[in-house]
């Protein structure tokens, strides 16, 4: 099979999508950017490319006459054990690493029960993952880090509870270990971890294995070919690809937004790292935009460091904010200050929740002074990104939105944070494309 690669190497997350030669989305992929970009492409790119083999299986399966009633329910369970296999692989060497780092000499007097207590938190970690990787449980995050640490968090929580080593001591050893884990990648094959999660399915959906492990065979094994690449994004000067297959990511958010919503005029970005505000015409054709890139103001960095200074996950921050009960206007627009007037009016005594709402609010404001400078809001208003995800983000925005322009159509995709991949495959595609029909015209 054919597949064209578009890759966004942003500041905080990587994501990969896989186009087929008409244009479908076959697969995606996202991962943490890390430290090394190098690797968080090769991540996210091979998780596309998993993805399209799992699309390969589900038509298989469907096609297979005997399978038919039941591809539901086993390609539910097939993905659910993947990405357990995926996720217990990722603990063991999380775990390896952290029984290394306990080698070292500054364990010499608690090394016994520091050992004692890793046992007991990998052991609640994997059970409690034995429950989350089954079809229909809701998933906190795509990200290893968040995952593990959670969970690392809160058995780490009880075993100090219960008289076991500081906390902050098993944390800090979660912390020095897990980065050194993420730049590692699975060496398993496909066909291995798709096999140890068919082990895990229910008897009834397995009622020919061998039938069905040819067709699972066929899917692990069947030859992708990767027509052309195009990468983009923040990071996109690291990207090992000739110059012909570096896109603006201003051009692949425009044209992304577009083939996702084709009465798009007006798209915002918030990333990690900038916030992009984008006009574009009937085609997806960027006709203007501003970007704020040097202050972490606006983007999803602030909200970043808002959670860091709360001691929660990102992925937590939004479903906190949703609890709030009352507005609370936040004054500095600075990240710095921000923090410091979150402290100082949570020790005033207001509701976490509530400062919170509105440090989200703030984020949004920031976003529509950058619109502004960009022409304003035109129907349709497209918002995309990684805070795209945050619930509170998205409420605030819709807000916002209705207060300066009034009733407009706000299109949020649930794959609207790898509108960027989208654009620079879908680029790919068409370079070919051209290149094909120039040839054919000669």
């Amino acid at each position: 099979m054919e597949c064209f690669i578009g890759i966004d190497l942003g500041s905080t997350t990587t994501k990969a999508v896989a186009l087929d030669s008409q244009g479908r989305m076959l697969g995606r992929g996202i991962t943490n950017s890390r430290s090394n970009y190098d690797v968080a492409a090769q991540v996210a790119r091979q998780e596309a490319l998993t993805n399209v083999r799992f699309e390969m299986l589900s038509r298989a399966l469907r096609a297979e006459g005997r399978f038919a009633d039941a591809a539901e329910g086993l390609e539910a369970w097939l993905l659910a054990g993947y990405r357990h296999e995926c996720f217990l692989g990722a603990l063991t060497r999380l775990e390896d690493h952290c029984r290394r780092d306990l080698e070292n000499p500054r364990f010499d007097s608690d090394r016994y029960t520091m050992n004692d207590a890793l046992e007991r938190i990998f052991k609640g970690i994997r059970a409690d993952a034995a429950a989350a990787y089954t079809p229909g449980a809701a998933s906190r995050s795509d990200f290893f880090r968040d995952l593990a640490g959670a969970s690392f968090t809160a058995h780490a929580a009880e075993v100090s509870r219960q008289g076991g080593p500081a906390f902050d001591r098993l944390v800090g050893l979660f912390d020095r270990n897990i980065i050194p884990v993420e730049n590692e990648t699975e060496t398993r094959s496909f066909q291995h971890l798709l096999m140890a999660g068919y082990r895990r399915a229910p008897d009834d959906l397995r009622q020919d294995d061998d039938a069905l492990s040819r067709l699972l065979e066929t899917a692990a094994t069947a030859p992708l070919t990767e027509v052309r690449t195009v990468g983009t994004g923040y990071g996109r000067v690291r990207l090992p690809f000739p110059k012909e297959c570096i896109r603006s990511e201003i051009l692949c958010h425009g044209l992304g937004a577009h083939l996702m919503f084709p009465a798009t005029r007006t798209v915002l970005d918030i990333g990690g790292q900038d916030t992009k505000a984008i006009q574009v015409d009937e085609n997806g054709v960027v006709t203007s935009f501003q970007m704020n890139d040097r202050c972490a103001a606006g983007c999803g960095r602030y909200l970043g460091y808002i959670a860091d200074e709360m001691n929660i996950g990102l992925h937590e921050l939004g479903p906190l904010a949703m609890g709030a009960r009352r507005r609370v206007k936040i004054n500095s627009t600075c990240t710095v200050f921000a923090g410091a007037e979150f402290r100082d009016r949570l020790a005033a005594g207001q509701a976490r929740e509530d400062i919170v709402a509105g440090l989200h609010r703030a984020i949004i404001l920031r976003a529509m002074s950058l619109l502004a400078r960009s022409g304003g809001i035109r129907n349709e208003f497209t918002f995309t990104g990684g805070v795209a995800r945050n619930p509170a983000a998205v409420k605030a925005l819709r807000e916002v939105a209705e207060e300066n322009y009034g009733g407009l159509t706000l299109n949020i995709a649930p794959d609207s944070i790898y509108t960027g991949a989208v654009g620079a495959a879908t680029f790919a595609l068409r370079d070919v494309v051209g290149a094909a029909t120039t040839q054919e015209a000669a």
